[in-house]
């Protein structure tokens, strides 16, 4: 086992501070090779160290401007600092130079999303879910999105999607009765929000949401 594994291992045993020698003998081994600052970044995201895991990132792109792995952690920097618009390039480049997997589709369809890009979001979130169709938060993302290009009938489908793979998801409830009430299916909203509220007694908005319904549907019973 090399210097990068056993730091990988320790990284993943949650022992930060074995890792990081580990990471460091890596890099004294081979200071050409982009792989041990790569890991090193990573580690310095894990412990939060933001300002300098992005110089790691940077540099492990200096030495190899194709390091698909140095841009996709540099992307997530920004986006841990909410810099949405600044993590886009990064991620396009991690996907540009051949990072095909879920995650990174999924990033920078969310720094779309996060800045209200709904339509250019769109197909990144959607390639997150068809990479990995078994991860509930992409699909719900994914929902949310269709849901505010007016794709309702696309977003309920993904919504119950959603509840497929976690029959728990308040979150999924809560904009399936919004959605119904796009349709003017007051009652199915309805049952919608009590669900919600059935699994998360505090969600504020269902609750919100369902005295609305109920008040509009009193009203209408008593003309």
């Amino acid at each position: 086992m090399d210097y990068l594994e056993k730091g990988i291992q320790y990284m993943q045993d949650q022992e930060y501070e074995e890792a990081a020698k580990q990471f460091t003998q890596a890099i004294e081994e081979k200071p050409e090779e982009p792989l041990g600052y790569i890991n090193f970044g990573n580690l310095l995201m894990h412990m939060n160290d933001l300002e300098r895991a992005a110089r790691f990132f940077e540099k492990a792109i200096e030495l190899d401007e194709s390091a698909a792995t140095a841009y996709y952690g540099l992307g997530n920097v920004y986006y841990e600092q909410g810099e949405y618009a600044k993590a886009m390039a990064p991620f396009q480049q991690a996907i540009q130079y051949g990072l095909e997997e879920s995650d990174a589709y999924y990033m920078l369809g969310l720094t779309l999303l996060y800045q209200e890009q709904f339509k250019p979001a769109m197909p990144y979130l959607l390639r997150a879910t068809e990479l990995t169709p078994e991860d509930e938060e992409k699909m719900f993302q994914y929902g949310l999105c269709l849901a505010q290009l007016d794709m309702i009938d696309e977003a309920i489908t993904t919504f119950h999607r959603v509840l497929e793979l976690n029959e728990s998801h308040s979150d999924a409830h809560y904009n399936l009765g919004v959605s119904a009430l796009f349709k003017e299916e007051a009652h199915l909203a309805l049952d919608h929000f009590n669900k919600a509220l059935t699994i998360q007694p505090d969600h504020i908005l269902a609750s919100h949401a369902k005295a609305k319904v109920e008040e509009a549907l009193s009203g209408h019973n008593e003309e």
